[in-house]
């Protein structure tokens, strides 16, 4: 950072779409009355959406990419956020309606703004991102809707994905047996030292039963479409299938037999505009759960912004693998 001049991924859409790395001023960014010094950020499927045009993410034009970000407080006027405080914002509009993460610095209200758990630094954070929140969110509202590991194992449907192998992770220390759902057979050791107890194949939940044998207590879809309405149809009763993503299509093939014959729930998780007592709630289970050895234990690479769009072509290719984080306070200016 050479003055008030920045470098950011930034993502326009006037003569066509496009989207790469330029020099801003401080002034061009969103306003927000807290400032933060970004020190990572991270790669989700909504940032690939975004930064190659695939998707429509953004409200306005032009912004920063970037739905994550975490780092140090610079100014707040939030007399509880002190200069240096260590927080993290996720999601509450980032790379939508203001700018995002890949950039040195922010500017949020002080409503979206998370105090980042003692134990971690911004980098821990950001290996957990939307990710770890909305696997994390997911658990919490299938356990506020009695979801027991008596019920059963856990389905975690795109297990090699970022949402899917945190929640793998996740829900193991949390006491759930998982059975982890992937396209992937060659990452099926990594799954099992995480803690998934089995790794089947995508086939493998299929069906085209409206209702089938309970195999499932509960499940954490990220593929939506036929898939979500087999896990509908084979989860136990009174369990619940937690949606969250729709890599397969927004289509929901399914019927009211699963709700009115077993009382299956089915539970949107919505990460995106969640208020901050519940983000609070969130990050403190996984505060919980994901200790140093559990972070270590996750594939992590780290990248510049430069190394956005391959990252995001892989991505949506269903070539991603665990987590990327990026590095952004020690981007040149």
């Amino acid at each position: 950072m050479a003055g008030n001049t920045y470098r950011a991924f930034r993502i326009h859409n006037d003569a066509g779409y496009r989207a790469g790395m330029e020099s801003i001023s401080r002034e061009m960014l969103t306003p927000g009355d807290t400032v933060i010094a970004v020190q990572y950020s991270s790669v989700n499927y909504k940032d690939a959406l975004a930064g190659t045009g695939q998707g429509k993410i953004l409200r306005r034009f032009p912004l920063n990419g970037g739905i994550d970000c975490a780092g140090h407080v610079i100014e707040s006027a939030d007399p509880s956020l002190k200069a240096g405080d260590a927080v993290l914002v996720t999601g509450s509009g980032l790379s939508e309606t203001t700018d995002g993460g890949y950039c040195n610095e922010v500017r949020v209200d002080h409503r979206h703004v998370i105090r980042i758990p003692e134990t971690w630094g911004p980098r821990e954070a950001m290996i957990l991102g939307t990710a770890g929140f909305t696997a994390g969110l997911a658990l919490l509202r299938m356990q506020e809707n009695r979801q027991l590991p008596e019920l059963g194992p856990i389905a975690v449907t795109g297990a090699t994905g970022g949402v899917g192998m945190l929640a793998t992770v996740l829900f193991h220390r949390a006491g759930f047996r998982v059975h982890a759902v992937s396209g992937k057979p060659e990452q099926a050791d990594l799954l099992l030292r995480l803690g998934a107890e089995t790794v089947l194949a995508r086939d493998a939940v299929l069906t085209d039963k409206p209702m089938d044998s309970a195999r499932f207590g509960g499940a954490l879809d990220n593929v939506g479409g036929r898939t979500l309405a087999a896990l509908l149809a084979q989860t136990a009763p009174y369990g619940n299938v937690a949606s969250c993503g729709l890599v397969s299509g927004h289509d929901l093939p399914t019927t009211v037999m699963p709700f009115i014959i077993r009382g299956v729930s089915l539970l949107g998780v919505a990460s995106a505009g969640t208020e901050r007592r519940l983000r609070e709630q969130v990050w403190q289970l996984l505060a919980r759960h994901f200790d140093t050895a559990a972070l270590s234990a996750l594939p992590v690479r780290e990248i510049g912004l430069e190394g956005l769009p391959d990252v995001f072509a892989g991505m949506l290719a269903g070539r991603s693998l665990g987590r990327v984080v990026v590095g952004i306070g020690t981007e040149a200016c």
